[in-house]
């Protein structure tokens, strides 16, 4: 997807604006400390291609809500997140056989499948020892889990894939996995940098739970109801590679579950986006989204009045918004 508004969000605060900057420093920092260079080259290019880094955002500003201040720690944090994710990336790019990721060659495309293994290891590995040397035990088991998360939930996808009797509950149970794991751990490290009570973590690990469900099922379903050109990226991905979504699958009927019964070719792809099209899957998938939007407001813990527990209040629904505008 296109670079998101959502960091910008965070940009109207002045805290938030210096640490962002600091992030990317801390993410080129690890994503550049091994000491063979063809490591550092291929790790640091795919940190520098960007992304959306609102996982960053909630990090910095669940900080600051909760207590008051961006410290050294949430900063270190946020790019200990940032760069788990970006390890578990090139893992995803290897297994989907992924030539580009937002406009740069994937380490399997330009290097190998082997050394994209190797990398994507050491990315995740990097972030868990900086969490663990420069913020703390805690901070690095939860990096830790997060990783055993991710894994347990990309193995659910792949055992359901070309699965076309799928249920919606199994996507969920794996993109809460995948998907939710990294953004309730990152709400959790918020809640630990700021010094908060446990009360305050687990509250902040639900917020980030149901906004990473939100986050997902929306990411899956510009994937079958924008186009191209809106997107920046072909659409239809997932079906073509047998992994039946959430929306796709509450949308379910016979006449797509016959055009699913085996591998899709473009042309079945092609019919069964037309068909998700024409039916209710956008506003019933939609409507979904509103309710986990409501659902990570009310999680949030009683906050002190401030410009930044205003922005992780408006930001689920914020971020809905901006998607719905991608929909065709």
């Amino acid at each position: 997807m296109p670079t998101t508004t959502a960091p910008a969000i965070g940009l109207a605060i002045p805290a938030l604006a210096r640490a962002l900057p600091r992030v990317e420093d801390e993410i080129r920092r690890m994503a550049t400390s091994s000491s063979l260079p063809i490591v550092n080259e291929h790790s640091g290019r795919v940190t520098a291609a960007g992304g959306k880094r609102l996982r960053s955002v909630l990090i910095l500003a669940g900080t600051l809500a909760v207590g008051g201040s961006v410290t050294d720690k949430a900063v270190t944090a946020a790019a200990c997140v940032e760069l788990l994710h970006a390890g578990s990336l090139v893992h995803d790019d290897l297994m989907d056989d992924a030539a580009e990721r937002r406009g740069v060659p994937t380490v399997n495309a330009s290097w190998g499948p082997g050394p994209a293994v190797l990398v994507g290891d050491f990315m995740l590995a990097r972030a868990s020892q900086v969490a663990l040397t420069e913020i703390s035990p805690f901070a690095a088991e939860r990096l830790a889990a997060a990783v055993a998360d991710l894994v347990e939930g990309q193995v659910l996808e792949v055992l359901d894939l070309f699965n076309p009797d799928r249920t919606p509950e199994a996507a969920l149970r794996s993109i809460a996995l995948k998907t939710g794991a990294l953004f309730r751990t990152g709400c959790v490290l918020a809640a630990h940098c700021a010094d908060a009570d446990e009360a305050t973590g687990a509250r902040m690990a639900e917020y980030g739970a149901r906004f990473g469900l939100l986050f997902q099922i929306l990411d899956d379903l510009l994937d079958l109801a924008s186009t191209r050109l809106r997107l920046g990226k072909p659409v239809g991905n997932d079906v073509r590679q047998g992994v039946y979504t959430f929306p796709l699958l509450r949308a379910m009927d016979p006449g797509l579950r016959a055009l699913l019964v085996r591998e899709p070719g473009d042309d079945e792809v092609a019919e069964v986006l037309a068909r998700l099209r024409r039916g209710p899957m956008v506003e019933d998938t939609l409507a979904h989204c509103r309710e986990l939007a409501r659902q990570s407001v009310e999680a949030l813990p009683v906050l002190p009045a401030s410009e930044t527990a205003d922005i992780l209040r408006e930001l689920p629904m914020a971020y809905l918004n901006w998607a719905t505008t991608l929909i065709a």
